[in-house]
C-alpha cells in the first residue's frame, strides 16, 4: 500500500474513533492505533489543516469534534454538466 493510502486509512480510523468518543488519552489512543504519540499528533494536525474541528475533552478523556463533520475522500459519478468545486489545500 502506498504512503497516501496508508495516511487515508489512518485518518479514517482516527475519524471513526473520535466519532465514538473512545480515543482515551493521547498515549492510549496512539497505542490503539499502533503508532507513536508523535505520529498521532502529526495525523491530527493534518486533519486540522483539512478543517477537522478536533479538540480534547478532559472530562471524558477523549478527542472529540467540536461540531458535526464528515470525512469523505474519493471520486463520485456526476451527471453530465454537473460540476463540483475542488477543495484547495
Amino acid at each position: 500500500m502506498n504512503i497516501m493510502m496508508k495516511h487515508l486509512t489512518m485518518i479514517k480510523r482516527i475519524d471513526n474513533m473520535i466519532r465514538m468518543r473512545a480515543t482515551g488519552g493521547p498515549e492510549e489512543f496512539a497505542d490503539k492505533l499502533g503508532i507513536s504519540k508523535t505520529k498521532l499528533y502529526r495525523m491530527i494536525n493534518i486533519m486540522k489543516s483539512l478543517e477537522a474541528p478536533i479538540t480534547y475533552d478532559f472530562g471524558i478523556q477523549s478527542f472529540v469534534y467540536e461540531k458535526a463533520v464528515g470525512f469523505q475522500f474519493g471520486f463520485v459519478t456526476l451527471q453530465q454538466g454537473e460540476y463540483i468545486e475542488s477543495v484547495s489545500l
